[in-house]
């Protein structure tokens, strides 16, 4: 496969103002809405004759569709390739006969946000950088202090001063420097932001960098291919910024793009109720039933987060608009549930598949059943959903659901009562 870029440029999700591949920038300079990168598809069609390249390593089999080389000698971790299991014992929980859990907590930060870093740092290895800033709830904070470290590029990483602890720990042990802010995520976002501009810092924050959409859509690649390059009926996905669920889209927008598939899946919007930004948005949209001209008027919903589901916690979705889009456009559901369905959700998936996922991650799962048990799916459907992060990434909430272990004495009588079910 020649190793050819076939991005072209850029186009805004909100003005649809189109910019050249070499525009510098990060944002829309017409309007200031987000940009999405995009390729020359008769070009990657012609390169994917063979298929994907499966002698690269990770998501960078799927180069003919990023906007970045892999690095020489090659990226120094494994990211993607993270399997996709079909859970048969969770989904009769539900009436599900096809269920599957994509599972990124095995990438090497034990998230799905080392997609999204590979390839950003990809771009910011191509501009010369050598800091690398983010603002991040957690996940993608410790993905950028892993991949970082593997590279050599310093991390600076703004988060909430309530931060898990966890994810704290992981991003101070890659060595980057961590900035906790007095106040929301919103507020880390805003200062990571500035300081970009003030420093010259290469910033990889959510939604404001076009690029970390790029190296998220990876999942859909590879889902397709799990599937032996079938499409699934619908991809369910925890939502808090909005740039995975726009990847996940694009995912599978790209694969129609480039002629390998004739059909697309829906895309569901899973969310808690303590930040259901998206969702709120989606369904004022859906209730007003217009048929929607110029996204650049669309306004986006504002909440106060308070959700115990960190990773998806967050007032204003900075990735909002595309969020909205991916829903509306594939056909799929805005769903929210209870932090205690998600936290119940943690525990079902833990016991009945053997994955761990932290509270976020469980939010498809707690999801899909409330759509189960409304009469909104169909249990003939192939349904897929997102795990994307660790639990050990939370052990604090996820404990408040597993509970404490017994306290026995050192005797085989102490063991047989707590097995008979006795104090």
């Amino acid at each position: 496969m020649p190793d050819t870029v076939h991005m072209k440029g850029y186009r805004c999700f909100a003005c649809a103002a189109v910019l050249p591949a070499d525009f510098g920038g990060f944002l829309c300079p017409e309007c200031g809405g987000n940009l999405d990168i995009r390729y020359d598809y008769s070009a990657v069609t012609r390169d994917l004759e063979d298929g994907f390249d499966p002698s690269a390593n990770g998501i960078f089999r799927y180069r003919a569709l990023l906007p970045v080389r892999e690095p020489e000698p090659g990226f120094p971790l494994r990211v993607g390739g993270t399997p996709l299991y079909k859970v048969a014992r969770l989904g009769q929980a539900a009436g599900l006969r096809h269920l599957y859990i994509k599972d990124d907590s095995a990438n090497p930060s034990a998230s799905f946000k080392d997609r999204a870093g590979a390839v950003a740092l990809c771009r910011a290895i191509d501009t010369g950088a050598s800091v690398v800033a983010t603002a991040s709830t957690g996940n993608a904070g410790s993905s950028l202090a892993c991949l970082g470290a593997a590279l050599g590029l310093r991390a600076v990483v703004f988060v909430p001063e309530r931060a898990p602890a966890a994810k704290l720990t992981q991003m101070l042990s890659y060595g980057a420097q961590v900035l906790a802010v007095r106040g929301s995520y919103d507020d880390a976002y805003d200062l990571c932001l500035a300081a970009c501009q003030e420093f010259g810092w290469f910033n990889r924050s959510t939604g404001h960098n076009a690029f970390t959409r790029e190296g998220k859509k990876t999942c859909s690649f590879e889902t397709w291919e799990n599937l032996g390059c079938e499409v699934p009926d619908r991809m369910v996905v925890p939502t808090g910024d909005g740039n995975i669920i726009s990847a996940v889209w694009k995912g599978w927008k790209d694969l129609k793009a480039a002629g390998l598939t004739d059909r697309l899946p829906k895309i569901d919007c899973a969310q808690s109720t303590e930040s259901a930004a998206v969702c709120e948005t989606v369904r004022r949209l859906r209730a007003g039933k217009e048929n929607i001209e110029d996204w650049s008027q669309v306004e986006i919903e504002a909440v106060n987060a308070s959700t115990l589901a960190d990773s998806i916690s967050v007032d204003r979705p900075r990735d909002g608009l595309a969020a909205v889009r991916a829903v509306l456009e594939s056909g799929g559901e805005a769903i929210t549930v209870s932090d205690r369905q998600i936290l119940d959700a943690v525990m079902e998936m833990a016991r009945r598949t053997g994955v761990f996922p932290e509270p976020a991650a469980a939010a498809p799962w707690a999801a899909l059943k409330q759509m189960a048990a409304d009469g909104r799916v169909d249990g003939e459907e192939r349904i897929v959903c997102l795990v994307t992060g660790s639990g050990l990434k939370d052990a604090v909430n996820t404990a408040r659901a597993a509970g404490a272990p017994k306290v026995i004495e050192p005797t085989l009588e102490g063991v047989r009562q707590v097995m008979q079910g006795r104090e």
